[in-house]
């Protein structure tokens, strides 16, 4: 508490700040996860359960366009399509296993933001941020994605983490 009038007891700057980008990972056993936000892990760590299916979408704050994404999908690989703005990607229901994703912006949001993203992978852990429709997780192992996180930031401010071994073959 501060007296009446008086200033903050530190910086105001970002006091309040609208989720740019919400996503929702189907996870074996246990079925769709709540919505995560702006960095926030969707999935399981230390479970050993397989990302099965991914909705992304971006809200209002974010600017006008478009995220879109595909994922590798075990026995499928690639999805010819990419996904957009809540949709499907991969599978439910299925029992396969998505390996790999990748996720892009389009639209007036692109010229604006980066999208990073970074892929928890069976025998790897934690991997390094990718963004811009890199690819993220594995390829050739028949491994697991187990959790990810997903976050905008202003076009050319850099990653929120290590960018090394974002994708491994």
């Amino acid at each position: 508490l501060v007296p009446k009038g008086s200033g903050a007891p530190g910086p105001t700057d970002g006091a309040f700040r609208s989720a740019q980008v919400s996503y929702s990972t189907h996870v074996q056993t246990y079925g769709w996860q709540g919505t995560a936000f702006d960095g926030a892990t969707s999935g399981t760590v230390g479970r050993a359960k397989r990302l099965e299916g991914l909705k992304v979408s971006l809200n209002a704050g974010a600017g006008s366009g478009s995220i879109q994404y595909r994922t590798h999908v075990q026995t499928y690989g690639w999805e010819s399509g990419w996904k957009a703005d809540g949709a499907v990607s991969g599978t439910v229901g299925q029992a396969k296993r998505l390996e790999a994703v990748q996720i892009r912006l389009s639209g007036d949001v692109a010229s604006r933001y980066d999208v990073y993203y970074r892929v928890h992978a069976q025998g790897f852990g934690w991997m390094g941020w990718a963004k811009n429709g890199e690819s993220a997780g594995t390829a050739g192992y028949a491994y697991r994605l187990e959790a990810m996180q997903v976050q905008l930031v202003p076009k050319g401010s850099g990653a929120p983490g290590p960018t090394d071994g974002a994708f491994r073959s």
